[in-house]
């Protein structure tokens, strides 16, 4: 490499990141930069002088973009059909109400997942402040009493408490 600009997308070479950087920038490893390299979701865009890939910021950026929406339940096969979708248009219109009804349709599974956890946050919130009580429990029947017990009776607990702590 020469320094100064970057295979002809003008980044500076010293702006180039090793998979090493970008998985640690990323919030992942080594083995998904690569695996997401091979499935064509970020480029490595020059090679150093040992032949090791290099990214440009712009990928670490996608990569940051991928992992989120990976983390919010997007599968790898949705977000190829995302990236994929206004390349497969046949002009900005088609493309914008396509990718606008694709968008819409994940927001309403995201919300309706962000209630579900939303849920289950406050349930168990309340399970571990009712654990404190039972952490200073000397009831000698337990574990048996257990079920019987009126502080696992709370309603913002019974679900998680039947399931965890109950039986």
């Amino acid at each position: 490499m020469d320094g100064k600009q970057g295979d002809g997308v003008g980044v500076p070479h010293e702006e180039w990141l090793t998979t090493g950087e970008m998985a640690r920038l990323g919030g992942t490893t080594l083995r998904t930069v690569r695996f997401y390299e091979s499935q064509g979701l970020i480029a490595s865009g020059a090679r150093s002088d040992g032949d090791h890939r290099k990214f440009s910021p712009c990928e670490l950026k996608k990569l940051q973009i991928i992992s989120d929406l990976r983390d919010a339940g997007l599968s790898l096969q949705e977000i190829k059909q995302l990236m994929a979708l206004k390349s497969g248009c046949a002009n900005a219109k088609q493309a914008a109400e396509q990718m606008t009804a694709a968008l819409c349709t994940k927001l309403t599974e995201l919300d309706r997942r962000i209630t579900c956890l939303q849920r289950v946050r406050g349930e168990l919130g309340s399970m571990v402040e009712m654990l404190r009580v039972c952490g200073v429990c000397t009831h000698p029947e337990f574990p048996s009493r257990c079920a019987g017990c009126e502080m696992v009776a709370p309603p913002a607990v019974e679900r998680a408490a039947q399931l965890l702590w109950k039986n």
